[in-house]
């Protein structure tokens, strides 16, 4: 594993556009094969996206997999690069909607978008931020990840499985909390509603998260080009949060599936989405 760690740090070292080169020949190889992650993207697809025919399928499934890639070989930009490179590796539009809620707690909702890691150090760079991470098995993984996401000293993160309490109180503390709501996490505390027009397992946290902090909610989204990548943050949303639980997971999860229609390649398809399902509801991804 140091030899892998090695190996990106060396990659960190070449220019944006090399990467993209090397990152699209990879992509298109790893395309062609047949494994499962391939299936669980065809699978998405098709339900979220029925207007397309299967050969546009097929070709937005390809250029996902390049932007998959391309996003490994850059993690040794979040890993090593310095403030001045994270900064122009990854550009801010719209940061004057997040200056405009200095004096508030703000939460910057996003989504599992390829250049997630990147936006995420790159908003602690504008203001101390909060974010949850998944635990890894390797402890010297873990711990390497961990500390190379709090490198610059200006964001702290808690493990998924400690639940929200210690990232609701960093975000009362005035952190800019980075909140990521659209995988599914099974049926304990989500309810069914409509992604993409499917039924899928969502949860209610932020809702719950902007009331209990009294927050404001920022929709972000981190979109890659030619020359690095452009953070999007939008205005606030309003007359958000509402007493009506079901009605604002619904308005998130239509907020969230503008984002991806804006850049479809770029949203992670290769997750299982849709692998909770109501009660009687067939598997979608067996074979």
């Amino acid at each position: 594993m140091k030899l892998l760690v090695g190996f990106v740090w060396l990659l960190s070292w070449l220019p944006f556009r090399v990467l993209s080169a090397l990152g699209w020949l990879i992509g298109h190889l790893v395309a062609s094969v047949p494994t499962s992650r391939r299936h669980i993207g065809d699978v998405n697809l098709r339900l979220c996206l029925p207007e397309l025919t299967p050969a546009q399928r097929r070709r937005l499934l390809r250029r996902h997999f390049v932007a998959m890639v391309q996003m490994l070989l850059e993690y040794g930009y979040c890993w090593f690069a310095s403030r001045e490179r994270m900064e122009r590796l990854m550009r801010i539009e719209g940061l004057e909607h997040l200056r405009a809620v200095d004096g508030r707690n703000a939460i910057l909702l996003t989504a599992h978008f390829t250049g997630l890691d990147l936006a995420g150090v790159r908003v602690s760079l504008e203001a101390p931020a909060v974010g949850l991470y998944s635990v890894q098995k390797d402890p010297w993984l873990d711990k390497f990840f961990l500390a190379k996401r709090m490198r610059f000293g200006t964001a702290v993160m808690f493990a998924r499985h400690l639940g929200m309490r210690p990232a609701l109180r960093a975000l009362k503390e005035g952190r800019r909390f980075f909140y990521l709501p659209d995988q599914d996490f099974g049926h304990r505390d989500s309810i069914f509603l409509p992604f993409f027009g499917v039924p899928a397992a969502t949860i209610t946290g932020l809702s719950r998260m902007a009331t209990a902090a009294d927050a404001v909610v920022l929709p972000c989204y981190p979109r890659r080009e030619a020359d690095g990548y452009t953070l999007v943050i939008e205005p606030p949303l309003q007359d958000f949060p509402t007493a009506d639980l079901v009605a604002d997971a619904t308005r998130m999860n239509a907020v969230i599936e503008a984002m991806v229609r804006r850049q479809t390649h770029q949203y992670f398809w290769l997750h299982k989405r849709f692998k909770s399902r109501p009660p009687g509801e067939a598997d979608f991804y067996a074979r």
